[in-house]
């Protein structure tokens, strides 16, 4: 009863996914998805600064509890939307359709959707995204990846943070690239470090390609 029950939730929101899709129609949606502390949000507040001029962009910031991430967000002059989920783990497609309820998204190019800090629970739902951005911080270790494949697996993109860390810590690089590569070869995968902005300009490519493919 226990795995019916899962499936049916599972179901609902993959239906719901789809009705976001139509919603989101042409604007480019990014699920950032990483640990509490892997620097999701200094890598938008980054990017929404640097691209800004090129791009309207909005943001749904997911948490368990504060506003803290989001009034940081906020601070960047975009839209945003606070998510407190008041214990969950993680967005549903559900639960991003009534953040979405309150944007324009007609008149946004990129929306960031900032997941609950979790490698877990956020990859197994779907929100409608057009990519799932996994971020990992050199300093959670190189291992995450095998350990935690689903997330790296159905990735578009993903983003090691704080390499500038990277000679204070024990991160096998080599280790960590080889197993990204044998769950998903088609991901690229960017080394910055979003705090010293350093290496950020292949992601910002990143999302430039992205965006434009999406209005194509």
């Amino acid at each position: 009863m226990k795995v019916y029950m899962e499936q049916g939730i599972l179901q609902e929101n993959a239906r719901q996914a789809e009705e976001n899709r139509a919603l989101f129609g042409k604007t480019l949606v990014v699920n950032l998805i990483g640990s509490p502390g892997c620097g999701k949000t200094t890598l938008l507040e980054k990017t929404l600064a640097a691209l800004g001029k090129e791009f309207r962009m909005a943001v749904i910031e997911g948490d368990i509890y504060t506003t803290k991430d989001a009034q940081r967000i906020e601070a960047c002059g975009v839209p945003v939307v606070q998510v407190n989920t008041a214990g969950g783990c993680h967005l549903s497609a559900e639960i991003t359709a009534r953040a979405a309820a309150d944007l324009d998204l007609a008149d946004l190019d990129i929306l960031f959707i900032e997941n609950v800090g979790n490698l877990v629970c956020p990859a197994e739902f779907d929100l409608g995204e057009d990519c799932k951005a996994a971020v990992l911080s050199v300093v959670e270790g190189d291992d995450k990846p095998a350990k935690y494949p689903l997330l790296f697996r159905e990735a578009g993109v993903v983003v090691l943070n704080k390499c500038d860390l990277l000679p204070y810590t024990n991160f096998n690089m080599d280790s960590a690239l080889a197993d990204l590569q044998g769950l998903n070869e088609k991901a690229p995968v960017l080394q910055l470090s979003a705090a010293r902005e350093e290496g950020l300009e292949p992601w910002y490519a990143w999302l430039r390609r992205a965006a434009a493919e999406k209005k194509a």
